[in-house]
């Protein structure tokens, strides 16, 4: 069932584990029932220390089992097999009941332990499904801090009943006493929230909630985020990073062709990539929180939305900006599978096929353009009743042959087949009609979003909501530096944003020298 290769990475993965860790199966007269066995019982060949065990008591209709850690109950539990992207579930539930791999950092552990108990959780997948196993790990990793907390991961193939009856329309779904608290990606930080609202949590002290002072805080943990600490770190400024999660919009691309001496590479690797090289330095990694506001002071003081504070004598914002998303159908489902935000990191991916631009300002037909190098056709879709670019890209878009360009039209869906685009919905505004266009792609082109929302009235903003910055990623704020999409710099780029983060952090190090 395992390839070899898999089976030796298993062996490298478990080598450390020093506590017993059985698979508890019930047992089931389900035809998968023998697939299950055969899955458990290869992976527990990987280390002595991993054994298949049967529970005896109790019969079940479909294949489920247990994880126990020195024979008692973790609060983990799979029923289906997990199997597809749930596999890396059912790894990292094993290394993290054995507290190896990365856990939850104490204060985020703290708030998971004060909820109020006991919690029984039920998450419904699809093993296709490309963000369920976020939410399952995540869930399976609170099990292993709560002392009364139990997390079941179900495979909604097995009980598409039970999914009618709950209303379930997809995945993942996290109910709670028979209801539906959630459905679709969720960060660990809105997921805890959630949580903290559904079953109540205890006060926490002042002193739990103070996570000390810094020379440098870096508020992001993507491409520019990243570069600043290491290159801040470097320095012996002792350094903090506060991000959601490390890799920031990276997480989102799969597949990266401009990383200068990089040949290629995909986003979670390079994010993956980014965590272990900041996590080489004695860098401080608060993941899984938002900043709500900083207080400026001669040492600047910084509330998270978590009700947690800390305070750094400076601070980086390399917070990013995310795409400005249509809202519609399928756009979230097809993303990475033919939805797409970036024409430079993307484009040579659609090479001979037929792909639509949805934008017609500057940045929307710049991207058309760019692209009818590459791809067989391009069809441009605007909002408005003309363009709003200026005249000369306009000219040049027009100009190429394998280039159409439709107006007044509101783009209603994306569809495919379950796998990737394969249509386009749009309405005529004017006549009411709608069109669906057979193509390859969408690349979604009206805007980037900064993500500063709760910096105003802190530091100067232009218009758009980016940071203003000198030539050293400085703001108008003595000891507030920014860096990388979230700023006025050009050209929002992996390795621009790494190159402005190593510069301001040069710069905070500098201001730094003559502060004193």
């Amino acid at each position: 069932m395992l390839d070899p290769n898999l089976k030796q990475q298993l062996e490298e993965l478990f080598a450390p584990l020093e506590n017993k860790i059985e698979f508890f199966f019930a047992k089931s007269d389900h035809e998968d029932q023998a697939q299950l066995l055969e899955m458990l019982s290869e992976v527990s060949l990987a280390s002595h220390h991993l054994s298949v065990r049967d529970d005896g008591s109790q019969k079940a209709p479909f294949p489920e089992f247990k994880i126990l850690k020195n024979g008692a109950e973790t609060g983990i539990h799979f029923r289906g097999i997990p199997n597809g992207h749930e596999f890396s579930s059912l790894v990292l539930a094993v290394l993290h009941a054995d507290k190896k791999g990365r856990q939850f950092d104490e204060g985020l552990a703290t708030r998971i332990r004060n909820l109020k108990g006991p919690i029984e959780i039920t998450t419904y997948v699809s093993l296709t499904c490309e963000n369920c196993p976020d939410v399952v790990q995540a869930l399976n990793q609170m099990a292993l801090v709560h002392g009364e907390f139990k997390h079941t991961m179900i495979d909604g193939a097995y009980v598409q009943d039970e999914i009618g009856k709950l209303g379930i329309q997809g995945v993942p779904s996290i109910v709670v006493n028979e209801k539906l608290i959630h459905s679709g990606k969720i960060s660990v930080s809105d997921l805890l929230l959630k949580l903290e609202s559904a079953f109540g949590s205890k006060k926490m002290s002042k002193e739990s909630t103070h996570l000390g002072k810094y020379d440098v805080a870096v508020i992001g943990g993507g491409p520019a985020g990243a570069s600043a600490a290491i290159y801040s770190a470097r320095k012996g400024l002792k350094t903090v990073v506060i991000s959601e999660k490390i890799g920031g919009q990276v997480q989102e691309t799969k597949g990266i062709e401009n990383l200068v001496s990089v040949l290629y590479t995909e986003g979670p690797q390079l994010a993956a990539q980014l965590q272990q090289h900041v996590l080489n330095y004695p860098v401080q990694l608060l993941e899984h929180r938002r900043v709500k506001s900083i207080l400026k002071d001669s040492l600047h003081k910084i509330e998270l939305e978590s009700g947690e504070t800390l305070e750094s004598k400076s601070i980086i914002i390399a917070t990013g900006a995310k795409w400005r998303e249509l809202g519609i159908p399928g756009e979230k489902e097809y993303l990475g599978r033919g939805v797409a935000f970036c024409p430079h990191c993307d484009g040579p991916f659609y090479k001979g096929k037929k792909v639509a631009v949805i934008g017609g300002g500057n940045s929307g037909v710049e991207a058309a353009i760019d692209l009818a190098g590459i791809v067989k056709e391009i069809i441009l879709i605007e909002f408005g009743d003309e363009l709003k670019a200026d005249k000369v890209l306009v000219d040049k878009l027009k100009s190429l042959p394998n280039t159409s360009i439709v107006t007044s039209a509101r783009t209603k869906e994306v569809l495919g087949d379950g796998k990737k685009v394969n249509k386009l919905l749009y309405e005529n505004r004017k006549s009411g009609l709608d069109t669906l266009v057979d193509l390859d792609g969408i690349f979604v082109q009206i805007g980037l979003l900064p993500n500063s929302h709760f910096l105003k009235g802190t530091v100067e903003m232009s218009k758009t909501g980016e940071i203003v910055v000198d030539s050293k990623g400085r703001t108008n704020v003595p000891g507030i530096y920014a860096a990388g999409d979230v700023t006025t710099v050009p050209y929002k780029q992996i390795i621009i944003a790494m190159g402005e983060g190593a510069k301001v952090a040069l710069a905070a190090f500098e201001d730094s020298i003559y502060a004193q």
